[in-house]
């Protein structure tokens, strides 16, 4: 029986979305999040989720940030990401870390059950009012290594990461992921190493370079 988590923060898009996953597979399973806290949260509960609809800008994601928290945490789930953005080169880059399809918030109901009945077919979903610009936009060779880099990381690594580059101490990363700092220290080693920096600082842009201006959020 294939799994299905919703995650996007406004309770009437994951109705739309509820109700379009369950007119496009039979005994599909449906969960949801509003926050990247709940979706890690309920993928270390339940792993054997397949699939997950990620809105690029809820409450603790910041553009594809959360994107590649899954992809380096959970490789084995699918995600599609859901945008008010339809920019093709954010399509791009959300595709060369590793999405599974885009879905326009814009998308009418036969494009909602179209994408989860393709992705959880394990096959790539785009729109086809997108799919002609986003082949002619060019993949970026530093995206495509980036996101190598960070799916190198570790779980425990990308988490040790995401605290760093909030600004959190060594200290204070060990009492929140309730570990020894000589741990936190050695997941920063190995971090700086596969990401190709040198300190904190370095190893905290890195991750903000994912970040994304959210369109609804710019009028």
């Amino acid at each position: 029986m294939p799994s299905l988590l919703i995650a996007d923060d406004h309770p009437l898009f994951r109705a739309a979305l509820r109700g379009a996953a369950a007119d496009a597979v039979a005994d599909l399973t449906v969960q949801e999040a509003d926050s990247l806290d709940g979706v890690l949260a309920a993928l270390e509960r339940e792993p054997d989720i397949d699939l997950v609809l990620l809105d690029l800008h809820m409450p603790g994601n910041h553009g594809l940030a959360g994107l590649a928290a899954i992809r380096a945490q959970h490789p084995g789930v699918a995600v599609v990401v859901v945008s008010a953005n339809d920019d093709p080169r954010v399509v791009r880059r959300a595709l060369d870390h590793g999405a599974a399809g885009y879905l326009p918030k814009s998308s009418g109901f036969e494009e909602l059950r179209d994408a989860i009945r393709t992705v959880l077919a394990c096959e790539q979903w785009l729109p086809a009012t997108l799919r002609s610009a986003v082949t002619r936009a060019p993949s970026s060779a530093h995206d495509a290594d980036l996101a190598a880099r960070l799916a190198s990381l570790s779980p425990q690594q990308f988490r040790v990461l995401v605290l760093v580059a909030q600004g959190l101490l060594n200290k204070q990363i060990a009492d929140r992921l309730d570990v020894q700092e000589r741990t936190v220290k050695a997941h920063l080693t190995a971090i700086f190493e596969r990401l190709g920096v040198r300190n904190r600082t370095q190893a905290g842009v890195v991750l903000r370079e994912l970040e994304l201006t959210d369109p609804a959020r710019s009028l």
